[in-house]
């Protein structure tokens, strides 16, 4: 008795009577496969594709959009998934991008100007004040530089004559015929020696006045209006830019890049304004600063050597209490923070 192979119900294919492969089965075996998908997969469509035996091609599996990520709906094709997450180095790549063409933009503009091509954006009356600033820090730099010469000789002179008035005091000690006289001239020389250093205290303060003027705020001013400066060399590229385009003619292909250039031209506009708003209030704190400053400092420059070179000593001690400076006495460290605390 012949034993009947078992036999799988998705591997028959019934044929009718007039010899075509009957399809309802496997009608059937879809319905029960997507039944039998679970739930999580979120698959809102699912299609099984067969072919005959005789043919090579593989089933393919078709998925529509999935409700838990973003999936592209293909027929016949593989699963897309978005990438959400930016990619840095494409990022970086970007930044590098605008930064090239910027820089480009802002190194035509600037040749084309030299060369007297190219129209640039002046404002008069700024660009006046900022002139003054500039002769004015190198006309403060050189006043700088000669008080400090005159702080380093007048302390050669100081440290000479305290020599000097040591050597008169030991010959007035040991020469008994010249005692007299040797001490008149060292007590002249010691008092010429402080009032050198009262002298050289009030220079020192001028000094760091003057300097804290002209390397801090000044130069912080001037560093703002560096950055006007290159505001205005974008605004005046991206000006030049968009005057091109509208020189040009407008269709399809134009219109997005007027667009895109008119809205770039207005952010370094904006940009422009804001920085030429940031340099006249600057210009104008710092004059009112500037005129503070030196007005003081000149007073006690003036009243120190006057009162130095009269051989008024209480006068010249008078102007440096008047001005809080205080002098550092000879072999006496500052106080540290701890003790100043």
């Amino acid at each position: 008795m012949a034993q009947e192979s078992p036999k799988n119900s998705a591997a028959e294919i019934p044929v009718t009577s007039n010899g075509e492969v009957d399809d309802s089965h496997e009608h059937a075996y879809h319905r029960d496969l997507k039944r039998s998908l679970p739930s999580g997969l979120g698959l809102s469509e699912t299609q099984i594709t067969s072919h005959g035996f005789d043919n090579t091609k593989e089933g393919v599996i078709e998925a529509g959009a999935s409700q838990g990520g973003q999936r592209t709906n293909t027929k016949g094709g593989p699963v897309i998934l978005a990438d959400e997450i930016k990619n840095p180095a494409m990022e970086k790549l970007e930044l590098v991008r605008k930064w090239s063409l910027n820089t480009y933009k802002c190194t035509r503009q600037i040749i084309s100007e030299k060369l007297g091509r190219g129209s640039r954006t002046v404002d008069l009356e700024l660009e006046a004040q900022i002139d003054i600033l500039r002769d004015n820090k190198k006309k403060y730099e050189n006043i700088l530089k000669l008080a400090q010469t005159l702080a380093t000789q007048l302390f050669q002179m100081v440290h000479t004559q305290k020599q000097l008035g040591d050597a008169f005091a030991d010959l007035s000690l040991k020469s008994l015929e010249l005692h007299e006289e040797f001490g008149y001239n060292a007590d002249t020389q010691k008092l010429l020696a402080k009032n050198g250093e009262t002298l050289l205290g009030a220079i020192n303060f001028f000094i760091a006045s003057v300097n804290t003027l002209v390397n801090k705020t000044i130069e912080d001013t001037l560093m703002t209006v560096k950055q006007y400066e290159n505001a205005r060399i974008e605004y005046d590229a991206y000006r030049t830019d968009l005057e091109e385009l509208n020189l040009g003619p407008r269709d399809a292909n134009t219109l997005p890049k007027i667009e895109q250039s008119q809205h770039l031209f207005q952010i370094h506009k904006e940009k422009y304004d804001k920085m030429r708003s940031d340099v006249s209030v600057k210009l104008k704190f710092l004059e009112e600063n500037k005129v503070k400053v030196l007005r003081n400092q000149l007073v006690l420059f003036h009243s120190a050597v006057a009162a130095y070179f009269a051989g008024n000593q209480k006068q010249l001690e008078l102007t440096l209490k008047q001005f809080h400076v205080k002098l550092k006495t000879p072999g006496v460290d500052a106080p540290s923070w701890l003790e100043e605390q």
